[in-house]
């Protein structure tokens, strides 16, 4: 976590007012499930987050630190040199889901409490992706659910048994599959994709 005087301010508006991100901080989206075991994996060491209507989780990070993160779950939302990005930013005092919309700080913004950390965020990102969805799985997979292909595959469940391959689902879909035995996903991602 930063501690310094903030260069910038949240609007003081009376609803959630979109802005740029790469002009004051970037911005990292996190699936919920990913998110809260992140929030408190970092404790205090977290910077202001933010928390929309769907539950995803969007930490704010210095410029250009979270650059060629790939990882499950989250995108890190930054200027690109052909498009603006904005992100949704409720007014300050918008500290519990109660307002229009139910976007809020879920960790509320201050002087203390501004930027997280990249590299510990980033820590924490890997430890929770594990924690929620197993090792992670390298190549691109189909989603046993939208019938998508994924390149973020989560191993869910294995195919057919003692003979059947590993089964597969999206990050959006993992949480939707009951957790399995280890042992049993392990031997599904040995004999690899489901025929």
């Amino acid at each position: 976590m930063t501690t310094r005087t903030m260069p910038w301010q949240p609007p003081f508006a009376a609803d959630v007012e979109p802005l740029p991100v790469g002009k004051w901080w970037d911005a990292v989206r996190v699936t919920p499930a990913v998110g809260e075991r992140a929030l408190s994996l970092l404790g205090d060491d977290t910077g202001a987050v933010i928390q929309d209507s769907y539950g995803t989780f969007y930490w704010l990070v210095a410029i250009g630190s979270a650059a060629g993160w790939h990882l499950r779950g989250s995108r890190v939302l930054c200027e690109l040199a052909d498009e603006v990005t904005y992100l949704g930013v409720p007014p300050v005092d918008w500290t519990e889901p109660s307002h229009k919309g139910n976007t809020h700080w879920r960790v509320p913004i201050g002087p203390d409490r501004y930027l997280t950390d990249a590299r510990l965020l980033r820590e924490a990102l890997v430890a929770a992706d594990h924690a929620e969805h197993g090792p992670r799985v390298e190549g691109r997979q189909l989603c046993v659910r939208c019938q998508l292909p994924t390149d973020e595959p989560v191993l869910v469940g294995a195919e057919g048994g003692s003979i059947g391959g590993a089964v597969y689902a999206c990050a959006r879909h993992a949480s939707e599959y009951r957790r399995h035995d280890p042992v049993v996903l392990l031997e599904a991602l040995r004999r690899g994709p489901g025929v």
